[in-house]
């Protein structure tokens, strides 16, 4: 009988192949590699392998593994106080909530959740009790990506992603990116807000321009709805600035934001301008564990650093020489994004699935965001030496994929 080694913890497991049973759903495919161990940009798996990190587990890293703050912070609030329910206040989840505030300008209120998607989740409620009765349509965008709840994934503009699951509650509606005629096309008595981001980055990293962001404010202004920007991918510094609309030159009146705040602690937030948030009342919305104290501690101690560090600022920076160095390549055909969150577009017949597995067999961890071009997102502090290297590692990775 055949058998298969797995190696848990380090250590191998041998059983009959006719025994071997994944435990986890198939909601992914076969994990490639288990990492066991990360450092700031590096990884390591359970052979002892190391990687360079530059996807930072889809913008959540946005510090690096195990920052040594973060992980002081978590090994402190778990001594102190991990849970009480949201009948009470704890202060890391207050601080936070202010400090927030600050960085999106003033003026509004957070509603904490576990992740990107019951962050927009929140911020659909919020736009319906808002609109009120026969108001409730909300408009995306075609390429947009907002999250799996339900509600989230009809607000996601990819149809393909749609169809096992319906019917999808109804309300939503999707209009061409980056086109303001169509957006004020789809536009009728019955819409109460439009939700963008500032950066498409599931739906291939594609930005949008100040002219359209502005457009978009203009027209809500206009007729009464709310804008609300997901800002989940691309806030806390990812972009340059720490949103991604304040490239724009634009004030939301919903901002909703995950991934990076908690540097791999679970933890979402839903800011609102204060009218807007007012529009919610006690038993409204809820969630137990949003806001609980391990995660906000965590998201403080990131907050610190991420001021601390200007990551806005070494955002831009890094985002540049990443920029100027990735096109050296006669394999790419182009470099889109905005500061730390960039795509790779490959020349024509270079399958990016293809190259995202040479690199990753060279030790350098990406991700194909479309099938012809990849995804980088680094870390916050990368280090030019490092932007070097992974420069160097994919343009084997562009041979290796090329020849195969």
């Amino acid at each position: 009988m055949s058998t298969t080694t797995h190696t848990v913890h380090g250590a191998a497991m041998h059983a009959p192949a006719d025994q071997v049973r994944c435990p986890l759903m198939p909601t992914y495919g076969p994990p490639q590699v288990q990492f066991v161990k990360g450092a700031g940009a590096r990884l390591w798996d359970a052979d002892g392998k190391e990687y360079l990190d530059f996807l930072s587990g889809l913008a959540v890293t946005g510090l690096g593994h195990s920052h040594p703050a973060v992980a002081e912070a978590l090994h402190t609030q778990a001594q102190t106080l991990l849970h009480v329910s949201n009948l009470f206040g704890t202060e890391p989840g207050w601080e936070v909530a202010v400090t927030l505030d600050r960085l999106l300008g003033g003026g509004g209120q957070v509603f904490f959740a576990n992740s990107g998607g019951e962050a927009n989740e929140c911020a659909l409620k919020l736009a319906r009790k808002w609109g009120g009765r026969g108001k409730h349509v909300v408009i995306s965008a075609l390429g947009s990506f907002h999250g799996r709840t339900l509600a989230t994934l009809h607000a996601t503009g990819q149809p393909q992603k749609w169809e096992a699951f319906q019917p999808l509650p109804e309300g939503f509606r999707h209009v061409e990116w980056n086109d303001l005629d169509a957006l004020e096309s789809a536009i009728d008595p019955t819409v109460a807000a439009v939700l963008l981001e500032p950066v498409q980055g599931e739906g291939g990293v594609n930005p949008a321009t100040a002219e359209y962001f502005q457009g978009v404010r203009r027209l809500c202004d206009e007729r009464g709805l709310l804008f609300m920007v997901d800002e989940v991918q691309t806030g806390l510094g990812r972009t340059g600035r720490w949103f991604g609309h304040q490239h724009f030159d634009v004030v939301p009146d919903v901002v909703t934001m995950a991934k990076a705040l908690g540097n791999g602690v679970p933890i979402g937030a839903c800011w609102a301008q204060a009218e807007v948030a007012r529009a919610f009342e006690p038993g409204d919305h809820a969630t137990t564990y949003g806001g609980q104290p391990l995660a906000t501690a965590a998201a403080k101690a990131v907050l610190a650093v991420m001021e601390a560090e200007d990551v806005p600022g070494r955002a831009t920076r890094a985002g540049e020489r990443l920029a100027q160095v990735l096109p050296a390549d006669p394999h790419v055909a182009a470099v889109r994004g905005l500061g730390l969150l960039l795509a790779v577009q490959l020349v024509d017949g270079l399958d990016a699935r293809a190259v995202a597995q040479a690199a990753l067999d060279r030790g350098l961890v990406v991700n194909a965001v479309t099938p012809t071009a990849l995804r980088l997102a680094p870390n916050l502090l990368i280090t030019d030496d490092e932007i070097d290297e992974a420069a160097a590692i994919l343009a084997l990775a562009y041979q290796d994929a090329e020849a195969s």
